[in-house]
């Protein structure tokens, strides 16, 4: 994510897992594994800003199309799922938690560095987040890797897709601007059918752990609280993406330093393997994808860069099955696509009428 100028975000709605700022214009909603946490994105999207990045040089992205870019950020958050399900086999949840959020931070703290941007300042911009950081990054990443030591990384992907419908439904309680329209509508009952698909709800949701299930769906709507929360609170500072991205995975990293000795012990190995895995879901998943993140909607607008979204647990689904191994069911691909489709309704907004004036555009909820 470039430095730049920010202004408010769009609806809550998307990243994703990977979503790792505070929600953008192109997350009010997301990958959102946030996350950003990405954690950044839409009242509802994701993946994780209050200040969405602004202008960017044509000439600096001439280098690297931006559909590659796109697809790059597609496959890294697509395979964090399989990278937390790798790391968990030989480290506690807490643990890989920790340390994406410590090599993820460590990246956006070098590319500070190279752009010489400082932290934000002022002591209730730390405090709100250190609340977003909660939301954002700390609480649904670990519980993706919690959920993933009984649940398969296909299905964690798959619940991760769900934060847009999480977002739409928190977006209408919580964002009195975001009217809901009977498209949107439909597409969140869609979408929870989708989600009972997945889990084969005729059949009594057999063979599907309720418990894991249940922490990567919390870990799902996580986001968009966080997305919500920061559309509320940090929404129009001047500071830019990367000065509030970089603080508040900074936090999150110290809010995790302080719980993980509480509740884990030491390793005894350090197999490589795991370890490798752990490193490239931070570096990779966590801090260079939100950079690139950030590069993309600044280029292409946030509707373009959301879609990300809708790509993430066919990714997620392919390397588990491939790589994992992990079974794969009839109804969990065709929930999944039941899920995206009800998602996009979510995001979509109903086509004005021929010669009527658009109203001058105000913040939106996501």
């Amino acid at each position: 994510m470039t430095t730049a100028t920010p202004h408010r975000p769009s609806s809550a709605a998307s990243p994703t897992e990977g979503s790792a700022a505070p929600p953008t214009e192109s997350s009010a909603a997301s990958p959102t594994e946030s996350s950003a946490a990405s954690p950044t994105s839409r009242a509802a999207s994701s993946t994780s800003g209050s200040a969405a990045p602004g202008p960017v040089s044509p000439s600096r992205h001439r280098r690297v199309d931006w559909r590659i870019r796109f697809a790059v950020l597609s496959l890294v958050w697509g395979f964090s799922f399989l990278l937390i399900k790798v790391g968990t086999q030989a480290y506690a949840p807490f643990q890989v938690t920790f340390g994406r959020l410590l090599f993820g931070t460590a990246v956006l703290a070098v590319a500070m560095a190279v752009r010489r941007t400082g932290l934000p300042r002022g002591p209730r911009t730390w405090g709100h987040l250190t609340v977003a950081a909660f939301f954002l990054n700390a609480l649904p990443f670990s519980l993706f890797a919690y959920a993933e030591l009984t649940i398969p990384s296909t299905l964690a992907g798959i619940c991760n897709a769900t934060s847009p419908l999480w977002g739409m439904a928190l977006s209408l309680v919580a964002l009195s601007e975001d009217r809901p329209t009977r498209r949107r509508v439909a597409g969140l009952g869609l979408g929870f059918l989708g989600v009972l698909t997945v889990l084969g709800a005729w059949q009594g949701f057999s063979g599907v752990d309720v418990t894991g299930t249940a922490m990567a769906l919390l870990a799902s709507l996580s986001y968009p609280i966080g997305w919500i929360y920061v559309r509320r609170t940090l929404a129009g500072r001047s500071e830019s993406h990367l000065s509030l991205t970089g603080a508040q995975l900074m936090l999150a990293t110290v809010q995790l330093a302080v719980v993980t000795p509480l509740f884990t012990t030491w390793p005894t190995a350090f197999p490589v393997v795991p370890l490798l895995a752990v490193v490239a879901l931070g570096a990779l998943g966590t801090g260079f994808a939100v950079l690139v993140q950030y590069g993309i909607v600044a280029e292409v607008g946030p509707t373009t860069g959301q879609m990300v979204t809708y790509f993430i647990p066919v990714i997620a689904t392919a390397a588990g099955v491939t790589l994992l191994g992990e079974q794969l069911s009839w109804n969990t691909p065709v929930g999944a696509l039941i899920v995206l489709a009800g998602a996009a309704l979510t995001q979509s907004r109903a086509p004005r009428a021929e010669g009527k004036p658009a109203r001058p555009a105000g913040p939106r909820g996501s």
